[in-house]
Protein backbone atom coordinates (compact mmCIF):
# COMPACT_ATOMS: atom_id res chain seq x y z
CA UNK A 1 0.00 0.00 0.00
CA UNK A 2 2.71 2.28 0.62
CA UNK A 3 4.64 2.01 -2.73
CA UNK A 4 1.17 2.10 -4.61
CA UNK A 5 0.77 5.49 -2.46
CA UNK A 6 3.97 6.93 -3.16
CA UNK A 7 4.55 6.94 0.31
CA UNK A 8 7.90 4.81 -0.05
CA UNK A 9 10.12 3.76 -3.13
CA UNK A 10 10.70 0.37 -4.09
CA UNK A 11 13.85 -1.24 -3.70
CA UNK A 12 13.89 -2.84 -7.41
CA UNK A 13 11.26 -3.04 -9.93
CA UNK A 14 9.41 -0.08 -11.57
CA UNK A 15 5.79 1.64 -10.38
CA UNK A 16 3.29 3.02 -12.86
CA UNK A 17 0.80 4.90 -11.67
CA UNK A 18 -2.00 6.04 -14.21
CA UNK A 19 0.42 5.40 -16.96
CA UNK A 20 3.22 7.74 -14.72
CA UNK A 21 6.48 6.30 -13.55
CA UNK A 22 6.55 7.28 -10.23
CA UNK A 23 9.20 5.84 -8.55
CA UNK A 24 12.11 8.48 -9.24
CA UNK A 25 9.30 11.32 -8.40
CA UNK A 26 10.33 13.50 -5.98
CA UNK A 27 8.88 14.40 -2.83
CA UNK A 28 6.44 17.94 -3.78
CA UNK A 29 5.59 16.00 -7.21
CA UNK A 30 4.78 12.61 -5.06
CA UNK A 31 2.55 14.67 -3.11
CA UNK A 32 0.89 16.74 -5.58
CA UNK A 33 0.24 13.37 -7.70
CA UNK A 34 -0.84 11.70 -4.51
CA UNK A 35 -3.40 14.80 -3.42
CA UNK A 36 -4.74 14.07 -7.73
CA UNK A 37 -5.43 11.02 -7.60
CA UNK A 38 -5.50 8.62 -4.63
CA UNK A 39 -7.51 8.79 -1.53
CA UNK A 40 -6.73 7.60 1.91
CA UNK A 41 -9.07 5.31 3.91
CA UNK A 42 -7.06 4.25 7.19
CA UNK A 43 -8.25 1.97 9.89
CA UNK A 44 -7.96 4.87 12.69
CA UNK A 45 -10.04 7.06 10.69
CA UNK A 46 -7.17 9.91 11.14
CA UNK A 47 -9.87 12.81 11.24
CA UNK A 48 -7.98 16.32 13.29
CA UNK A 49 -10.08 16.31 16.34
CA UNK A 50 -10.73 19.95 16.02
CA UNK A 51 -12.15 20.49 13.22
CA UNK A 52 -15.77 19.48 11.74
CA UNK A 53 -16.44 16.82 9.79
CA UNK A 54 -16.85 18.69 6.30
CA UNK A 55 -13.15 20.79 7.44
CA UNK A 56 -12.01 17.07 7.77
CA UNK A 57 -13.31 16.38 4.08
CA UNK A 58 -12.09 19.16 2.74
CA UNK A 59 -8.32 18.86 3.52
CA UNK A 60 -7.42 17.74 -0.03
CA UNK A 61 -9.18 20.53 -1.61
CA UNK A 62 -7.45 22.90 0.84
CA UNK A 63 -4.10 21.04 -0.87
CA UNK A 64 -5.03 21.50 -3.92
CA UNK A 65 -5.74 25.62 -3.39
CA UNK A 66 -9.46 25.02 -3.52
CA UNK A 67 -11.46 28.35 -1.96
CA UNK A 68 -13.31 28.00 1.20
CA UNK A 69 -16.80 28.19 -0.62
CA UNK A 70 -15.76 25.13 -3.06
CA UNK A 71 -14.76 23.41 -0.36
CA UNK A 72 -17.55 23.54 1.62
CA UNK A 73 -19.94 22.95 -1.26
CA UNK A 74 -17.90 19.87 -2.50
CA UNK A 75 -17.84 18.61 1.81
CA UNK A 76 -21.16 19.42 1.93
CA UNK A 77 -21.58 17.49 -0.91
CA UNK A 78 -19.77 14.24 -0.53
CA UNK A 79 -20.57 13.83 3.27
CA UNK A 80 -24.44 14.14 1.87
CA UNK A 81 -23.44 10.86 -0.17
CA UNK A 82 -22.03 9.25 2.46
CA UNK A 83 -24.78 9.67 4.81
CA UNK A 84 -23.88 12.22 6.77
CA UNK A 85 -24.99 15.54 5.62
CA UNK A 86 -26.42 16.12 9.60
CA UNK A 87 -23.61 15.56 10.62
CA UNK A 88 -21.55 18.15 8.95
CA UNK A 89 -20.68 20.85 11.69
CA UNK A 90 -19.65 18.04 15.00
CA UNK A 91 -16.12 16.98 15.38
CA UNK A 92 -15.11 13.31 15.28
CA UNK A 93 -15.67 12.97 19.15
CA UNK A 94 -19.18 14.00 18.60
CA UNK A 95 -19.11 10.79 15.93
CA UNK A 96 -19.65 7.13 16.37
CA UNK A 97 -16.56 4.94 14.63
CA UNK A 98 -18.85 4.60 11.81
CA UNK A 99 -19.69 8.16 11.26
CA UNK A 100 -15.48 8.74 11.90
CA UNK A 101 -15.01 6.22 8.66
CA UNK A 102 -17.65 7.64 6.31
CA UNK A 103 -16.00 11.20 7.16
CA UNK A 104 -12.47 9.25 6.61
CA UNK A 105 -14.25 8.04 3.40
CA UNK A 106 -15.96 11.14 2.01
CA UNK A 107 -12.20 12.86 2.27
CA UNK A 108 -10.95 10.39 0.28
CA UNK A 109 -13.75 10.64 -2.39
CA UNK A 110 -13.85 14.35 -2.28
CA UNK A 111 -10.75 14.93 -4.65
CA UNK A 112 -12.06 12.43 -7.26
CA UNK A 113 -9.39 10.59 -7.00
CA UNK A 114 -9.15 7.43 -9.55
CA UNK A 115 -7.90 4.94 -6.78
CA UNK A 116 -8.78 5.25 -3.31
CA UNK A 117 -6.34 2.87 -0.78
CA UNK A 118 -8.17 1.55 2.38
CA UNK A 119 -6.57 -0.28 4.98
CA UNK A 120 -8.45 -2.42 6.97
CA UNK A 121 -11.40 0.11 6.63
CA UNK A 122 -13.96 -2.10 9.24
CA UNK A 123 -11.21 -2.78 11.62
CA UNK A 124 -12.49 -0.73 14.02
CA UNK A 125 -15.85 -1.49 13.62
CA UNK A 126 -18.62 -3.58 14.94
CA UNK A 127 -19.83 -6.15 12.64
CA UNK A 128 -23.21 -4.34 11.58
CA UNK A 129 -21.04 -1.30 10.93
CA UNK A 130 -18.65 -3.01 8.70
CA UNK A 131 -21.04 -4.52 6.43
CA UNK A 132 -22.83 -0.90 6.28
CA UNK A 133 -18.95 1.15 5.61
CA UNK A 134 -18.67 -2.26 2.61
CA UNK A 135 -21.52 -1.31 1.41
CA UNK A 136 -21.01 2.46 0.87
CA UNK A 137 -17.76 1.78 -0.62
CA UNK A 138 -18.75 -0.78 -2.90
CA UNK A 139 -21.55 1.48 -3.91
CA UNK A 140 -19.33 4.61 -4.36
CA UNK A 141 -16.57 2.69 -6.25
CA UNK A 142 -19.57 1.88 -8.74
CA UNK A 143 -21.27 5.30 -9.05
CA UNK A 144 -18.12 7.31 -8.88
CA UNK A 145 -16.26 4.82 -10.99
CA UNK A 146 -13.24 4.90 -8.84
CA UNK A 147 -10.94 1.73 -7.97
CA UNK A 148 -10.77 0.43 -4.05
CA UNK A 149 -7.79 -1.32 -3.41
CA UNK A 150 -8.32 -2.88 0.52
CA UNK A 151 -6.19 -4.46 2.50
CA UNK A 152 -7.80 -6.59 5.09
CA UNK A 153 -7.66 -9.57 7.59
CA UNK A 154 -11.02 -9.89 7.32
CA UNK A 155 -12.54 -12.83 5.50
CA UNK A 156 -15.89 -11.68 4.78
CA UNK A 157 -14.83 -8.89 3.82
CA UNK A 158 -12.99 -9.90 1.20
CA UNK A 159 -15.38 -11.91 0.15
CA UNK A 160 -17.10 -9.06 -1.16
CA UNK A 161 -14.92 -7.73 -3.89
CA UNK A 162 -14.75 -8.18 -7.02
CA UNK A 163 -11.16 -9.51 -7.28
CA UNK A 164 -9.12 -11.26 -4.23
CA UNK A 165 -5.06 -11.24 -4.08
CA UNK A 166 -3.76 -13.02 -1.08
CA UNK A 167 -0.52 -12.40 0.50
CA UNK A 168 0.92 -15.01 2.86
CA UNK A 169 4.21 -14.07 4.03
CA UNK A 170 4.90 -11.57 1.63
CA UNK A 171 4.31 -14.35 -1.24
CA UNK A 172 1.39 -14.14 -3.95
CA UNK A 173 -1.25 -16.73 -3.57
CA UNK A 174 -2.36 -18.20 -6.32
CA UNK A 175 -6.03 -17.67 -6.71
CA UNK A 176 -8.23 -20.23 -5.28
CA UNK A 177 -11.36 -18.36 -6.13
CA UNK A 178 -13.45 -15.75 -4.08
Amino acid sequence: MNLIGILDRPDSGRIFLNGLLIDDLGPSEAARLRNRLIGFVFQSFHLLPRLSAWENVSLPLLHRGVGRVERRARSLTMLERVGLADRACHRPEQMSGGQRQRVAIARALVGEPKLVLADEPTGNLDSTTSAQVLALLRGLSRDLGVTILMVTHDREAAGLCDMLIEIRDGRVIPERGV
